[in-house]
């Protein structure tokens, strides 16, 4: 969805702006700082000293925005936690790509492979953040000292964060590394550790892709012209034979919707189905004539729900190997977990078995057909709960197998 970028003003006052297509206020204010780049980039000093947004013929005209315009230097992408989140980073890092000579994306370890497959990104540098994880590393000398030492080059950053994440402290040690732009979205104070400070109505639920590209927007890069905004992952994907040729006749040129896949684990708990509720459905999907692969990083957990009705690809594949397994996929059956958003970027339609602990309009699968399953009213509705506060775990627990049949049906004709 292609949607206008924000305004940019002096700080003394920002401007605030309505985006027509999904009708919430942001704002975004260009501030002042010690370590701001050329006015060539940004415009030149205003009398009172403040920086200024110069106009971008290449922007506002609406062309020119393709790689004669990568004007930027190397700009670092920061999305820190998972690999859904990283995916969903996605149109955001494509925009940044039509100014930025080279694109570099900070990654944690759980989004690393994730990074690794999205189009524009020319390298990925990991680290640990130790505000993101729920195991996080102790804060350390060394621990910030290596994220510095890494960071040469780098001329501006586009940190991307979540509504219950704050960019401030990985502001700070970019602004110590020495990067001269940083943009991020802050409703706190930033003082000097943003030069675009770009504010949300955190109480309107936004697709998260949506949100994050609307960062880089104010940030100044904009998608290309004809660029869908959907979630992506570069080509080509790996040729799949290795693994269901032999059993599915699935190659390289196998067409769509050869069989189901099923991804029966999440990274919490609290968003889980039962392994009990996916074996079923496996059998039940089996007897409705569909083919079926389960996939996943557990493999007693695979194994269990596969058992001997479906191809178990557990542990197995890396994750563009797993993309072109979903790919070749006529529905993916899933929680909310990176898979779900990999089935987004390959166009692939999502069963999602949905837990409420976070909003389903920001983190349900983004632009692709998908049946929601999952009591969305339920009493752990927004709570982030990474194991279920509820009894019984009603929000997923009344979803039955024969629900998810019925989605693949509806889904798949």
């Amino acid at each position: 969805m292609r949607r206008p970028a924000s305004d940019h003003t002096t700080p003394d006052p920002p401007v605030r702006t309505k985006n027509p297509n999904r009708g919430t206020a942001s704002r975004s204010a260009v501030t002042p700082s010690a370590a701001t780049p050329s006015a060539a980039n940004l415009g030149a000093p205003s009398r009172n000293g403040r920086s200024r947004s110069a106009p971008d013929a290449s922007v506002s005209a609406g062309t020119g925005r393709g790689r004669a315009a990568r004007d930027r230097g190397c700009v670092l992408v920061a999305r820190l936690d998972d690999a859904g989140d990283v995916l969903l980073a996605g149109p955001a890092v494509r925009a940044v790509r039509t100014r930025a000579r080279e694109v570099v994306f900070l990654a944690g370890p759980n989004g690393r492979a994730a990074a690794e497959v999205l189009p524009g990104v020319d390298r990925v540098i990991t680290w640990d953040a130790p505000w993101i994880d729920h195991t996080p590393p102790p804060v350390t000398r060394k621990l910030v000292g290596d994220l510095a030492d890494r960071l040469g080059g780098v001329d501006e950053a586009v940190l991307l964060t979540s509504f219950h994440q704050s960019a401030l402290p990985l502001a700070l040690l970019l602004r110590l590394a020495g990067v001269a732009r940083i943009s991020a979205i802050s409703n706190d104070y930033p003082g000097s550790l943003l030069d675009v400070r770009h504010q949300v109505d955190e109480s309107v639920d936004v697709p998260e892709a949506e949100r994050m590209l609307a960062v880089a927007e104010a940030a100044g890069f904009r998608l290309e012209d004809g660029d869908d905004g959907k979630l992506a992952v570069q080509r080509p994907l790996p040729d799949i034979a290795k693994f269901l040729g032999h059993c599915l006749g699935v190659g390289a040129d196998a067409g769509k919707g050869a069989y189901v896949v099923v991804h029966p684990g999440t990274s919490a708990p609290a968003r889980t189905w039962s392994a009990e509720s996916h074996r079923r459905t496996v059998k039940e999907l089996a007897e409705d004539g569909h083919q079926v692969v389960v996939t996943g990083t557990e493999r007693d957990l695979t194994a269990f729900v596969a058992a001997d009705v479906a191809v178990d690809l557990g542990g197995v594949t890396t994750f563009a190997e797993l993309a072109a397994v979903i790919e070749r996929a006529g529905v993916l059956v899933a929680g909310n977990t990176g898979p779900a958003h990999l089935a987004a970027a390959v166009g692939t339609p999502v069963v999602s078995l949905f837990s409420p602990v976070v909003p389903a309009a920001r983190w349900a699968p983004y632009g692709v057909p998908t049946v929601l399953l999952g009591d969305q009213r339920a009493p752990c509705r927004g709570s982030r709960a990474r194991v279920c506060p509820v009894p019984g775990h009603p929000c997923l627990s009344q979803v039955t197998s024969e629900q998810v049949v019925k989605a693949v049906r509806e889904l798949t004709q």
